[in-house]
């Protein structure tokens, strides 16, 4: 099945628990003022590719040690049919590894997706997309109600385990606030500084200023219009 993606990355250390691999899709009509990824928002940018590519990627992570899959983007619910062959994959290839794991036992790996969608606007297909995770961060970022909680980008934001695994995997994080490392840089193969995680209220300008101070221009910033 075809996915078309802003990119993946591993590992990923601010979107969940653990070493993750972190998969953005592309597209997003939500548009939630202050989003630090409008980049992801024109459905027709990114990369076109398919779900096995994204699932051989998602093996290679495991092998190496991977804690979990996040899916962002971009709003991965405007891709269902794809984000649930991604999570169904996903989901066999996880519980395929730790059949073959050590007398140490199985590490915890989960899989989270990100949403822009309220709760109330889980439709049954995109309840039937989410069928596999183990927990969704649900809700429009709202730059007016900023928040410390670990993950989440607004106060109004929910963090939902939906199975056993997830719940116990989330239980310790549901009202616990971040620290200091929110954010985490990387640059990718086309030479572009990536940023990866959930900011603070003024923290992207904040790295600006420090980029500046140490030589460090950017010719576009994907938070701004």
């Amino acid at each position: 099945m075809e996915i078309r993606l802003d990119g993946t990355h591993y590992p990923v250390s601010t979107l969940g628990p653990g070493q993750r691999l972190g998969v953005w899709f592309q597209g997003c009509s939500l548009g939630c003022a202050g989003c630090m990824s409008r980049h992801t928002w024109d459905p027709g940018a990114g990369t076109s590719t398919m779900v096995g590519d994204v699932l051989a990627r998602w093996k290679e992570a495991l092998a190496g040690g991977a804690e979990g899959l996040t899916v962002s983007g971009g709003e991965p619910l405007q891709q269902p049919a794809a984000l649930a062959a991604l999570l169904a994959g996903a989901a066999r290839l996880r519980d395929g590894a730790r059949r073959h794991e050590g007398s140490a036992g199985p590490r915890p790996v989960d899989l989270l997706v990100y949403t822009g969608y309220e709760p109330g606007e889980l439709t049954a297909e995109r309840r039937t997309a989410l069928a596999r995770a183990d927990a969704v961060i649900t809700g429009r970022f709202r730059v007016a109600e900023p928040t410390r909680l670990l993950w989440r980008g607004s106060a109004n934001q929910r963090l939902i385990p939906l199975t056993p695994r997830g719940a116990a995997r989330y239980a310790p994080y549901l009202a616990r606030e971040s620290g200091d490392r929110r954010l985490q840089a990387a640059t990718g193969a086309d030479g572009a500084l990536r940023i990866y995680g959930v900011p603070l209220r003024g923290e992207l300008a904040e790295l600006e200023r420090r980029l500046r101070a140490a030589g460090v221009g950017l010719t576009e910033r994907s938070w701004r219009p």
